[in-house]
């Protein structure tokens, strides 16, 4: 095969200690409470993890990194997600790109995006979109309970 492709979601709930930042696509977000989770619960950052895990058939982010093993308590996602890129790199695949949907009510992900998208190219070494979502107040997305994000790379020979 020349290439493969690979769809990542994660979701997290927020937490109402508003001492912890909310993380999304490496970016924080200054004033917005954060998301529950062993790592710094950055949702875009897991999605776009597991998708290239998939993709190139190397299991899921909680059998790299499980929220077990303190090790990974507080951590960093990007760099749990270049940790990802070197695994699907040294068996022999490229990431050709990759493509998010952040499903969530609040913040607007608007002023943020170009960030995002930039702060993950560097990490993953390809275009990368991020695009957001309203769950139009269905469901506990839609009562703006969490975030969710949706991931596809495409991975080339």
């Amino acid at each position: 095969m020349t290439t493969r492709v690979g769809l990542g979601f994660d979701v997290h709930p927020f937490v109402e200690d508003v001492t912890r930042p909310l993380v999304l696509g490496g970016v924080a977000f200054e004033g917005e409470r954060g998301l529950a989770g062993h790592s710094d619960a950055d949702v875009v950052a897991h999605a776009v993890a597991d998708a290239l895990l998939g993709a190139a058939g190397l299991g899921d982010i909680g059998t790299h990194f499980p929220d077990t093993d303190s090790r990974w308590r507080g951590a960093d996602s990007l760099t749990l997600l270049g940790h990802v890129v070197g695994l699907v790199v040294a068996e022999g695949w490229s990431v050709g790109n990759v493509d998010t949907t952040v499903v969530l009510e609040a913040p607007k992900l608007a002023p943020h995006k170009a960030a995002m998208e930039e702060r993950l190219a560097a990490v993953v070494g390809a275009a990368v979109s991020v695009k957001a979502k309203r769950a139009e107040g269905l469901g506990a997305l839609g009562r703006g309970e969490g975030v969710a994000c949706f991931a596809v790379v495409l991975l080339v020979r």
